[in-house]
């Protein structure tokens, strides 16, 4: 569940609160409405300098207690570092003050944002910053941190308040999708199951998003016995959702993204180490993406349309599940021999990629995905694995990561790797072993996308159980939704 914050702009200079927050860049001093603030301590700023060896470094601080001549208790003095002009620096610098204001306990706090590059873009990127740390999903611990029910207050000084409320409104809605996904990916399997998160998606219906649900007659019928096969060893039946946003021209092809949903992979017959294993509930974070994305393009009413499509299903060992040596044959007529049943995801994918290219054939199709171990032996827990049959979609997709702080690596495809995919008895086989594990996996993939331009998102060491940064300190970080929502307005929207 989301801790959050209350944030309001304001113009002037603080009047009072129990916190002032001004900030100094790296070998700067005082300057504008900070200038007038720190004069009023009487304090000499080249003694304090030299007392606390403060430089302006990002990071750096100045806890400034019982200040003569402030209406607060506290004038926190912070780092700023050099001159950035990125979204992720600003969203960063959110974060850290956040941190930094829970680590004082501090609850009602005035920061002045008023230096030249703090454009009403880059404020509502601190807000977003703060809002994304003062995240914690803690509705299940009966004992609530001391300070749990509180809600900090925060006012963020800025030159144009108008112009910085109206960004923030835009920026929120990316906000809030991230803060979807992580709370998707954070519930218990035992609370969220296919039916449970498909519930959710349709509430969608509220902010336009049509919302259809396909069941397991449905799917059937349409031959996806791939989709299927992963799903027939649990008790909770398989769902395919299908949301529909119509922002653009009724002539313009729609953008997809396909989401992978295994709501808990045991792994089935090929069942996982018990080690970590609970970590699987979260193996379902690129239809968490989806998801969260879908919310925030319907709530900023994007002008573009999408379709976002995620396969539901629970990988469980059982007397009905799909056994390694099985034949199955996916929605566009390929057989494929499972020799692994733990490499689900994929299986799950096919069917849900061509049945979206077949049915919106769309202008492009990105699909996202806890995909294999292999990704984190290869690039950790800083970028997801980018693979693309089409250059100017791995371009604009890797542009978007910089721009959004969601960091993208883009890695090989071809024929050499296709080979270990070959199978003895089918046209392809589920997992072409370990040796580029992520690459055999997307080649896989690739089988179900024809000639439409597609990416496969590997968000496997970056959604769940990633190290702490400054914008998340929850095991879920809601990867996916931010850098997906930077590829559509830079590429797409209103085009």
């Amino acid at each position: 569940m989301s801790k959050r914050l209350a944030i309001s702009m304001r113009s002037g200079q603080p009047h009072s609160a129990d916190t002032i927050v001004i900030y100094i860049g790296e070998g700067q001093q005082p300057a504008g409405a900070g200038a007038t603030l720190f004069s009023a301590t009487g304090a000499d700023w080249a003694a304090l300098v030299d007392a606390t060896g403060f430089e302006g470094k990002a990071g750096q601080a100045i806890d400034y207690l019982i200040p003569a001549g402030l209406p607060s208790r506290r004038l926190l003095i912070l780092g700023s570092g050099k001159p950035q002009d990125t979204a992720p620096a600003w969203t960063d610098r959110g974060g850290s003050l956040a941190a930094k204001l829970a680590a004082l306990k501090v609850k009602d706090a005035a920061v002045l944002l008023d230096e030249p590059g703090a454009t009403p873009a880059r404020v509502s990127d601190v807000a977003a910053g703060l809002l994304l740390r003062a995240y914690r999903f803690d509705r299940y611990k009966a004992k609530k941190p001391d300070d749990a029910a509180a809600t900090p207050t925060l006012q963020l000084y800025v030159a144009d308040v108008a112009a910085a409320e109206v960004a923030l409104v835009d920026r929120m809605s990316t906000v809030e999708g991230t803060l979807l996904a992580r709370d998707l990916v954070n519930e218990p399997a035992n609370v969220l199951g296919t039916l449970e998160f498909a519930a959710i998606a349709k509430d969608f219906a509220k902010l336009g998003v049509v919302v259809e649900e396909l069941d397991e007659p449905q799917m059937r019928a349409l031959g996806m016995n791939a989709l299927l096969g992963v799903a027939q060893g649990s008790a909770r039946p398989p769902r395919l959702v299908i949301m529909q946003w119509q922002g653009g021209r009724p002539e313009d092809a729609p953008l997809a993204f396909v989401g992978k949903g295994v709501v808990f992979d045991s792994g089935g017959i090929s069942i996982k180490p018990a080690g970590n294993m609970e970590d699987m509930k979260g193996d379902m974070g690129g239809a968490a993406a989806v998801t969260g994305l879908m919310h925030a393009l319907a709530t900023r009413k994007a002008a573009v349309n999408v379709i976002g499509v995620i396969g539901l299903v629970e990988n469980m060992p059982s007397g009905t599940a799909m056994r390694p040596g099985d034949i199955l044959t996916a929605m566009n007529g390929t057989t494929i021999e499972v020799v692994n049943t733990d490499a689900e995801g994929r299986l799950v994918l096919a069917d849900a990629l061509w049945y979206t290219r077949q049915r919106f054939q769309p202008k492009l199709m990105i699909n996202l995905a806890t995909l294999t171990g292999a990704i984190i032996v290869a690039l950790g827990h800083d970028h997801a694995g980018l693979f693309s049959n089409s250059e100017p979609l791995a371009s604009q997709l890797l542009a978007a990561g910089l721009a959004s702080g969601e960091k993208l690596w883009r890695l090989p495809m071809g024929p050499a790797y296709e080979k270990h995919i070959e199978s003895r008895f089918a046209d392809i086989k589920n997992s072409g072993g370990r040796p580029g594990g992520s690459i055999t996996a997307a080649q896989f993939l690739a089988h179900f996308v024809g000639d439409t331009p597609w990416a496969h998102l590997d968000i496997a060491g970056v959604a769940l159980g990633s190290p702490h940064t400054e914008t998340n300190a929850a095991w879920s970080s809601g990867f996916g939704v931010a850098v997906l929502d930077a590829f559509v307005r830079a590429s797409h929207e209103g085009k």
